[in-house]
């Protein structure tokens, strides 16, 4: 299981670039700019200890290989939606408006390849749903 969350008060940890990742929904692509955490200890602080995250932003876990995966939201202060992607792109399963500082693991419900956190409530909001596509550069074309 992963700690999920950002880190402090900037919006993005030092010396990362932000991606962009978009999502082709019933209402048209949602477009996001995204941190990467990619390696053991960027995915362990994921979006910890942030006080804030802005609409258009999120944070997009990447994986080597498909795996099953459960996040929590210990020591992260503001409330996440959890889009747990599929390896070939489709958005799996969604925890939505996830809780700060609970632990209860959020299981993903199946292999992933990515998990995207955005900002509580923005799923529902732009009409994010389970079979949604999600563009970015780890996820197949077509």
């Amino acid at each position: 299981m992963l700690g999920v969350s950002a880190g402090a008060n900037a919006w993005a940890a030092p010396g990362s670039k932000l991606e962009t990742v978009e999502i082709v929904t019933l209402r048209g692509r949602q477009r996001f700019q995204v941190e990467i955490a990619a390696t053991r200890a960027q995915q362990e602080r994921g979006l910890m200890f942030r006080k804030s995250l802005a609409p258009d932003r999120g944070m997009l876990f990447t994986y080597a290989k498909p795996q099953r995966v459960a996040y929590w939201m210990k020591n992260t202060l503001i409330p996440l939606d959890i889009i747990y992607i599929a390896p070939n792109g489709r958005i799996l399963s969604i925890a939505r408006n996830a809780r700060p500082h609970d632990e209860t693991p959020l299981a993903s419900g199946g292999l992933v390849l990515g998990v995207l956190e955005l900002a509580g409530g923005r799923a529902a909001q732009l009409g994010i749903l389970p079979g949604d596509r999600v563009l970015h550069r780890i996820f197949p074309k077509g």
